[in-house]
């Protein structure tokens, strides 16, 4: 019995079924490369053809070039003529130097000046087979039916086919990284070709200097424009400003000052030095009232030292003084004339602080003066205060009308001054490039270049052509070699079978003298007769030692046949595993359970009269039914099937077929079942349960992958009884290029001397 693992499908579902890596296999792009060389070598030989006769029918064009610079020199005076509209030359504007030499504003200019809408030369028809012409024209079919008056271009048409030809034909490279442009030409007359690149520098030069005086007449009718408004903007702010002035009593002073602020300054610097002068009074007045109190004759007062009164008695009080002072030295103080003297002493001193109580007097008065003075300045600082707070508050909206009147004055002014340049730019014929290689008649023509060209076209065809061959790669979804049995199906491959000719195939080849013995039929049915030794033979004799291992403890074996389609040599295979069984001395049947198609009997029972359906239905003796090889011993129990039989399966399961296999297992050790395929009907599942070992048949190049993992997946419990499979049919020398570096069919040579017979 079998284990419930082992009726588990071995096949991963998700398992790719195309030829896929995970990385590269360089096995296998050489296995592939020598399967595809052939459509490879043939589209790379249809395309060199076609590249020879491409070369040997175009017409040779020939290439002029010329160089312009764009002139980045540092000249003062150009730079100051032409700064108006001037742009630095960097990288951008090179390459949109390039896209302007190419533009059809150049192309038109080009055909103006040289006139090339009339230029026969110019305008006489491309003979290439393969140019881009001749294609549009082939492939314009309205141009078929129409007259020649109805697809005649008018004049403008012309003029714009004959840019778009100039367009064309033009190429404009930038040399490095440098301000050189590199222009060039290409026609099929060297003098045409000339010409035109020439014109089209010149055209070029003169569409810079062009468009700079349109760009600076542009400029100079806008600045007018501009101007004119700013003029009006500027009167009206400044108009703003004085009628604010007049509203508001803001007069200004000379020197631009308000009138209010200068009064302001001016009462506060009145204020400081009456402050002064109230101070210095009331120090004087202070001073010479201390004297007075404390009764200091020898003070010192300044209006005292300048008053010639208060110098006389002062004078006379320090004579009086010595004098009384030496008398009452000698004398003595009680001396009448000492007496005397200290009177006029005192008389004097009396009339001393009389002339300081004058003078203090006049400091007093003085300080009063003074403080009137302060006052009333304070008065006038404080109402000058008040009127210039209420100005300044006004003057902040003052200031905003003049910053608007400055404004529109500065942009009015500097406006005036880019008109002026403007006017002058436009008399100045300065262009900042020049040509510094000028244009020559070529003396060989640039295309075609005949070998690039078929190296190309060659290259072009490998390119096809491994496109091709790709395609047909990932196309091959059959089996080709043992490892994708092994791969794709996770079941042992059991060797491949060559395919076989079969030229004889006459049911008439029977012993006249033994009407039931096996016909000879043809040569796939006794192939391992006539070539033990083969490969052939090998795989057959593979499959038996497969299934002697897998049931080993049966003594009699039944093996089921089965493919997946009908057609993949299951027949030819179960006639030839049969007799190679009976050969070596092994007891086989060979039972045709293919009801529907059987193809056993018709390669070598079709002279039969009775089989496997009186045996079931009848319950004849097998002894009765079954042929025999008087060669190779091996019984067949054939299929004659006079009708078409629609119960087969029910048939195979039933009680009849149970003790047909029963009876075939006490006299034979091998019996083998020709079954139907799988994917048509169900007669293999039905007789399942009565296989010892299956054996899967695959046509090698034929049979799709995802048909037989379906049809396996669909029948797990056939599956596990499967011991492996063979290729059949394959094709010896298509098979060695499917050999890749490590695999047994990679070693062929070397031991296909074991299959040798002589």
């Amino acid at each position: 019995m079998l284990s419930p693992d082992k009726l588990t499908p071995r096949i991963d579902p998700s398992r790719d079924t195309g030829n896929e890596a995970d990385f590269i296999d360089f096995d296998k792009l050489i296995a592939i490369a020598r399967r595809q060389w052939r459509i490879v070598a043939a589209c790379a030989f249809a395309f060199a053809i076609l590249g020879v006769v491409y070369v040997l029918t175009s017409v040779p064009v020939y290439t002029a070039d010329t160089s312009v610079l764009i002139d980045r020199s540092d000249n003062q005076v150009i730079n100051q003529l032409a700064a108006f509209g001037q742009l630095d030359d960097d990288e951008g504007t090179v390459l949109s130097q390039v896209e302007l030499l190419k533009s059809d504003t150049i192309a038109y200019a080009v055909v103006d000046k040289l006139k090339l809408v009339d230029d026969p030369v110019f305008t006489a028809p491309k003979s290439s087979l393969f140019s881009v012409a001749t294609l549009k024209s082939f492939v314009n079919f309205r141009s078929w039916f129409a007259d020649d008056a109805a697809v005649a271009p008018d004049p403008e048409m012309k003029r714009r086919n004959a840019a778009e030809t100039v367009a064309g034909n033009i190429d404009v490279e930038r040399v490095g990284k440098s301000y050189v442009l590199d222009v060039s030409y290409t026609s099929q007359s060297p003098d045409l070709a000339r010409e035109i690149a020439a014109a089209i520098a010149d055209v070029y030069l003169v569409d810079k200097l062009n468009s700079k005086y349109e760009a600076t007449r542009r400029a100079g009718v806008w600045l007018q424009e501009r101007i004119e408004e700013l003029r009006q903007q500027a009167l009206d702010t400044d108009l703003a400003v004085q009628k604010f002035r007049s509203e508001h009593g803001l007069v200004e002073s000379g020197s631009g000052t308000l009138l209010s602020e200068q009064q302001l300054s001016e009462l506060n610097s009145q204020l400081i030095n009456a402050q002064a002068a109230t101070a210095q009074s009331e120090a004087k007045y202070a001073r010479i009232k201390s004297i007075i109190e404390a009764k200091q004759t020898d003070a010192i007062v300044t209006d005292v030292l300048d008053s010639s009164i208060s110098n006389d008695l002062r004078k006379k009080y320090l004579e009086a003084s010595k004098l009384e002072a030496e008398i009452e030295a000698r004398l003595g103080p009680d001396h009448v004339q000492a007496v005397r003297l200290r009177a006029e002493m005192a008389e004097y001193e009396r009339l001393m602080f009389d002339e300081l109580n004058r003078i203090s007097e006049s400091y007093q008065s003085e300080l009063q003066v003074a403080q009137s003075r302060e006052k009333s300045l304070r008065d006038s600082v404080a109402q000058a205060t008040g009127v210039a707070a209420t100005a300044g508050e006004t003057q902040v909206q003052l200031r905003e009308l003049e910053r608007t009147r400055d404004t529109y004055k500065n942009l009015y002014q500097s406006f005036l001054t880019r008109y002026q340049e403007a006017i002058q730019q436009q008399s100045f014929p300065i262009t900042a490039a020049r040509i510094i290689t000028t244009a020559e008649t070529p003396k060989k023509p640039s295309a075609p270049k005949r070998s690039l060209v078929i190296a190309f076209a060659m290259f072009l065809g490998c390119a096809f052509g491994s496109g091709i061959a790709a395609f047909r790669e990932f196309r091959d979804r059959f089996f080709r070699t043992g490892d994708d049995v092994r791969d794709m199906l996770d079941v042992e491959s059991l060797g491949v079978m060559p395919l076989i000719e079969n030229n004889v195939d006459d049911p008439t080849l029977v012993d006249p003298g033994n009407p039931r013995s096996i016909a000879r039929g043809g040569k796939t049915t006794t192939y391992v007769e006539e070539h033990p030794l083969s490969a052939f033979a090998e795989t057959l004799r593979s499959a038996k030692i497969a299934i002697d291992l897998s049931a080993a403890d049966q003594r009699c074996k039944v093996i089921g046949v089965v493919s997946s389609l009908p057609g993949e040599g299951k027949s030819t295979t179960s006639i030839n595993f049969a007799k190679l069984l009976a050969m070596q001395g092994a007891r086989c049947l060979l039972i045709d359970g293919d009801m529907r198609n059987p193809g056993s009997t018709r390669a070598i029972g079709r002279h039969a009269e009775a089989g496997l359906l009186e045996a079931i239905v009848d319950g004849r003796p097998l002894k009765d039914l079954i042929l025999l090889d008087p060669k190779t011993k091996l019984a067949f129990l054939p299929t004659v099937a006079r009708y078409r039989v629609p119960h087969s399966s029910e048939l195979l399961a039933s009680r009849g077929m149970d003790q047909l296999l029963e009876t075939a297992r006490q006299s034979f050790d091998y019996i083998i079942v020709d079954l139907p395929p799988l994917a048509p009907v169900v007669d293999a599942r039905a007789i399942n349960s009565k296989l010892d070992a299956v054996v899967f048949v695959i046509e090698w190049g034929k049979t799709s992958r995802k048909v037989v993992q379906s049809t396996l997946l669909s029948e797990p419990e056939l599956y596990a009884k499967c011991v492996g499979a063979i290729l059949t049919k394959v094709d010896p020398s298509q098979m060695k290029l499917y050999r890749t570096f490590g695999s047994s069919e990679y070693y062929y040579k070397r031991y296909s001397r074991y299959y040798t017979e002589s």
